[in-house]
């Protein structure tokens, strides 16, 4: 099959040709972004559908004192994000066809900001409540759509935009929760844990300003025109590439939830201090970034992308089978491979947009891994919790994580084939 697919896709890049202007799921004839706009519109993008979920953890208990929040209510909270990721992303694409992707985003923006702002205003928890699920509801609108937006506004089929999407993504989470805590103190005399959450509101608001003009320039595009009809197509279910990719994105955003709400404990029960366990989940999310503005590059240039895929799972295993032998021996080590593997995330954002053709089949492709995926992901903290609960340590969960790390590579390979889910709904 491979020697039937052109040079670039047989080297498992993203399509470097424009699509038509038919192909727009917009209208015709199509809108491109300026470079530099699309460069800024997904940079304050990107840095921006993180925050508003990991910036609470680090002032939780000063949040649920202030609001009189039990701890029922705080569980449903800390289950928000991957809920709202999961159930509101699952209706971006049939809004973005009533509306357009570029309106779409643009609105998401604007909820995540009222949100963000909203709840930081309330001393009431269901109207705290409320605004954090629309703020949440407003990423998830852009989770979905951005693959496919970047996918119409690119030249390069999306490398250069996906590889500051991805690390976007992960650097706004980093600042999110490193951030916090101290915005809260410096402001506890005043407004506390609300200066800590609302500043991400503000910084939401500045993420406006480049999507304006390019919201302007697609409406002029469209005046006079009607939208397209969606093309007659296969479910994307049918797509096997889509379906392991699904599982792929699922794995690893599960095993992010898991580390990020439960790792530090494993250290801490390992013998470590808050402190020192706090350093190591920074150091893995900072590989996290490295991973985001290399990953995209790779697909584009590799032939084959089964070593990769192949390292991601065994280094998965590794770091839980450290953790579980010997947590406080070199612990540093545990984090750095962990890290590593969790390139599996910038990589499955980055194949919606290799894997595709058509920003129409991009945009569906989005809609059904991602939204699919985080209630996949949801799962893993809860079961976390649960079997820790009922054993009393932390052998079983580990083994079912490194168990998730073949199953990580395995999903991974799938999606190594140079195949396009264009073709597979075709077929």
């Amino acid at each position: 099959m491979a020697d039937q697919l052109p040079e670039q896709e047989r080297r498992g890049g993203p399509d470097r040709v424009r699509p038509a202007a038919s192909d727009s799921p917009e209208g015709s004839p199509r809108y491109v972004a300026p470079p530099l706009l699309a460069a800024a519109a997904i940079v304050l993008l990107s840095v921006n559908l993180r925050p508003g979920a990991s910036s609470v953890g680090p002032v939780l208990e000063e949040l649920r004192s202030s609001l009189g929040m039990g701890g029922t209510v705080a569980g449903l909270m800390t289950a928000l994000p991957g809920l709202c990721f999961g159930a509101i992303g699952l209706l971006a694409v049939g809004l973005a066809r009533r509306i357009g992707v570029t309106t779409g985003i643009f609105l998401g923006i604007v909820a995540v900001a009222g949100g963000l702002l909203g709840r930081v205003l309330t001393g009431s928890v269901p109207v705290f409540l409320a605004m954090t699920a629309l703020a949440l509801g407003g990423m998830a609108v852009c989770n979905v759509l951005t693959p496919a937006w970047i996918k119409r506004h690119s030249s390069d089929g999306g490398v250069v935009l996906m590889t500051i999407y991805g690390a976007g993504l992960t650097l706004g989470g980093a600042l999110g929760s490193l951030l916090a805590a101290p915005i809260a103190s410096a402001y506890a005399a005043t407004w506390g844990w609300r200066a800590a959450l609302g500043v991400w509101g503000a910084v939401a608001v500045l993420a406006l300003l480049p999507w304006l003009p390019a919201l302007v320039g697609e409406r002029r595009a469209r005046r006079g025109r009607l939208p397209l009809p969606r093309a007659r197509q296969a479910h994307i279910s049918t797509s096997p590439t889509a379906l392991a990719l699904t599982l792929l994105f699922g794995i690893q955003a599960m095993n992010a939830y898991v580390q990020f709400g439960w790792l530090p404990q494993i250290y801490r029960d390992a013998g470590l201090s808050a402190v020192h366990a706090g350093a190591l989940i920074a150091l893995l999310t900072t590989l996290g970034i490295l991973g985001g503005l290399l990953m995209p590059t790779v697909i584009a240039r590799s032939r084959t992308l089964t070593p990769w895929m192949l390292a991601m799972g065994a280094l998965c295993v590794a770091g839980y089978a450290g953790l579980l032998l010997a947590p406080a021996t070199v612990p540093w080590l545990w984090a750095v491979l962990l890290g590593l593997a969790g390139f599996a995330f910038p990589t499955t954002i980055a194949l919606i947009t290799a894997r595709t053709r058509d920003p129409q089949v991009t945009a569906r492709l989005s809609g059904f891994v991602q939204p699919v995926g985080y209630v996949l992901a949801a799962v893993g903290p809860m079961a976390v919790g649960m079997i820790h609960g009922a054993t009393g340590d932390w052998t079983l969960v580990l083994l079912l994580l490194m168990a998730s790390g073949v199953a990580l590579g395995l999903a991974g390979l799938r999606v190594a084939r140079p195949v396009y889910v264009d073709d597979e709904l075709a077929a």
